[in-house]
C-alpha cells in the first residue's frame, strides 16, 4: 500500500476545511430583497410626510376661508343708513351688537330696495312714526290705546326719543316695518327691537311727526320713503 506524505495530507485538510462559496443567484436575490425593503421604507415616509403637509395645508386653508368669511361679514354690515323721504332726509347710526339678526334683515331688505316707495302708514304725535307695507294698526296704535286706558304713560320705563327699530311681529313676505320714536316710550322692549338712532334728521321726524292724521293716525297726506342708502361714514 501507498504511503501519503505528510505534506499532502495537510493540503487535503485545509481544502476540506475552507469556506464554501455562495452562488451568484443567492447573491442576487439577497440584493433584490435589501433594495426592496429600503424601497418600502422610502415610500411609506414619503406617504405620511405628504400625508402630513395635505393636513397642514387643508388647515390652513380653513383658517384663511374663516378669516375672509368674518371679514366679510362684518364689512357686509354698515355703520349708518340714510332714509330719504319725500320731507327730507334721516341719517341713523345701526347699532349691530343689539339685535344682529334683526339688523342683518334690516341690511337685507335695504339691498333689494324693499323700502323703495314705502309711506309711514302710522303718525301719533309725540310717540312714533312707523313706515311699512301693513295697512293694519299693530303696535303703534296698542300703544295708544294703552295709554289711554291708564291715562299717562309710565315714564318710569322710558326710553329715548329718535330711537330706531322695528316691530316683534313676524315680518311675512319679507315686510319690515320701520319705527322711529318721537318721545320717550314706556315699554318700548316689548314691542320693538331697537337697531338703531337718529344722529341727523331730527327735525325731518319732528316735520313728519305734524301732519294731519284720520282718526287711525294715518296721514291725510301720503310721506313716501324714497330709498334707504347704507353707508359706512357720513
Amino acid at each position: 500500500m501507498a504511503r501519503i506524505k505528510p505534506q499532502t495530507l495537510l493540503q487535503q485538510s485545509k481544502k476540506k476545511k475552507g469556506p464554501s462559496r455562495i452562488s451568484v443567484a443567492t447573491t442576487v436575490i439577497y440584493g433584490l430583497i435589501v433594495a426592496g425593503m429600503v424601497l418600502f421604507i422610502f415610500a411609506t415616509c414619503r406617504y405620511w410626510s405628504r400625508r402630513s403637509e395635505v393636513h397642514m395645508e387643508d388647515a390652513l386653508s380653513a383658517v384663511e376661508h374663516d378669516n375672509a368669511f368674518g371679514k366679510t361679514k362684518k364689512v357686509d354690515i354698515p355703520r349708518y343708513a340714510v332714509i330719504s323721504t319725500s320731507k327730507g332726509s334721516i341719517t341713523v347710526e345701526i347699532y349691530k351688537e343689539g339685535s344682529p339678526e334683526v339688523v342683518e334683515e334690516f341690511v337685507d331688505s335695504c339691498s333689494k330696495g324693499r323700502f323703495k316707495g314705502m309711506f309711514f302708514n302710522r303718525v301719533i304725535k309725540n310717540f312714533v312714526i312707523q313706515g311699512g307695507d301693513d295697512d293694519s294698526a299693530g303696535t303703534t296704535e296698542d300703544w295708544t290705546l294703552r295709554g289711554k286706558h291708564y291715562g299717562q304713560l309710565d315714564t318710569s320705563l322710558k326710553h329715548e326719543a329718535f330711537m330706531l327699530g322695528t316691530s316683534k311681529t313676524k315680518h311675512d313676505g319679507g315686510r319690515f316695518d320701520l319705527l322711529i320714536t318721537t318721545a320717550p316710550i314706556p315699554d318700548l322692549n316689548e314691542k320693538v327691537n331697537v337697531f338703531g338712532r337718529v344722529i341727523k334728521g331730527e327735525d325731518v321726524v319732528q316735520e313728519i311727526e305734524e301732519v294731519d292724521t284720520d282718526d287711525h293716525y294715518r296721514p291725510k297726506t301720503p310721506i313716501a320713503i324714497i330709498e334707504v342708502t347704507l353707508k359706512q361714514k357720513v
